[in-house]
């Protein structure tokens, strides 16, 4: 027992190194993660689209057939859906990460009277 608890602490000592504070991403790996993050958002999007077009075939059929079956169906109102399109990356403009420009200097201090 005493050789497990022994190569647990072991374990714990040697990991400590590897929680060490990471260095920052660079950039381009910001840049990247950026556009993953977009895609994704994106495609929830077309998966959210998708899911309405088949909601809607599945009340139309179903309207259909309660028809035929002499139902009455009343519709529910409901948002059209709305189309993504296709996915288009604009990276954050690149003026937000350029330094901004000097400020003026501050007026000057009105002159005191002797």
């Amino acid at each position: 027992m005493s050789r497990i608890v022994v190569a647990a602490l072991a374990a714990t000592v040697l990991a400590l190194p590897a929680l060490a504070k990471l260095p920052p991403l660079p950039d381009d790996a910001k840049a990247k993660a950026a556009e993953a993050a977009a895609r994704t958002a994106h495609g929830s999007k077309v998966a959210d689209f998708q899911l309405c077009k088949a909601m809607e075939r599945v009340a139309a059929r179903y309207a259909a057939e309660a028809t035929k079956a002499g139902k009455a169906v009343k519709p529910t109102e409901t948002p059209a859906c709305a189309d993504p399109g296709a996915f288009v990356y604009t990276p954050p403009a690149a003026a937000a990460a350029a330094p901004a420009a000097p400020a003026a200097p501050a007026a000057s201090a009105p002159a005191k009277k002797a």
